[in-house]
Formats: C-alpha cells, structure tokens, sequence
C-alpha cells in the first residue's frame, strides 16, 4: 500500500486522559463521543501493513494541556476508526501549538515506518 499523501486535519478538540476515564478505566460519555466524531470525521484511507510512523499536531488553547496526555485518546480513536492495532506504531513525533479558544483541532498523519 502507498503512504498517505497528506496531513489529515480535524476542527476538533483533543481530549485528555484526565477528562477520558473515571477512576481506573471506566470511559467517559466524552471519550465515546470524541471516538465518534474521529470516526465520522476522517476519511477513509488505506493504511500499510507492518511497522507504523505517525505524526499528531494538537492545537490547544489552553496553556495547561500536557501533550503527551492528548496522545493516547486521539490514537485510540484513530486504531478504532482505521482498524490498526497502536503497538504497530514504532514512531511519533507529536507537535503543540497555541490557538485562541474556539480554533482547536487535530492533525494526524500515518505511514509505513522509514
């Protein structure tokens, strides 16, 4: 299969971990619907077989959003969503940017590990 040519980009906010579970591992009302609006917001693409690379960009408008926490939801969703399990990603590379309130989202590209 061929690498995905392009940043897929979502006008949608991250969500952390902190807001995904309750107590140990029971999931959120946010959480569901956050996977639901991934799923229903990313296209459908072909993905390679074998080791993944990815890259996320998260645009926040909080200063207290811890990156690394944004992570595991959003790439959770995305195996969901594009029928991958996340231990086949042997690469990210993960990028912040401030954005005013109102203007978050998610960016994710996917590939065959170089």
């Amino acid at each position: 299969m061929s690498e995905i040519p392009t940043m897929i980009k979502l006008k949608l906010k991250a969500l952390s971990l902190n807001s995904a579970y309750r107590g140990r591992r029971f999931t959120t009302p946010a959480l569901k619907a956050y996977k639901e609006a991934i799923r229903y917001l990313s296209p459908i693409l072909p993905l390679p077989d074998g080791k993944l690379q990815v890259f996320y960009r998260f645009g926040v408008s909080s200063k207290n959003s811890d990156g690394d926490n944004l992570i595991k939801c959003l790439q959770d969703a995305l195996a969901d969503r594009y029928g991958f399990n996340d231990k086949m990603i042997y690469k990210w590379e993960v990028e912040k940017v401030d954005v005013k309130k109102g203007e978050e989202f998610v960016e994710y590209e996917i590939n065959k590990l170089k």
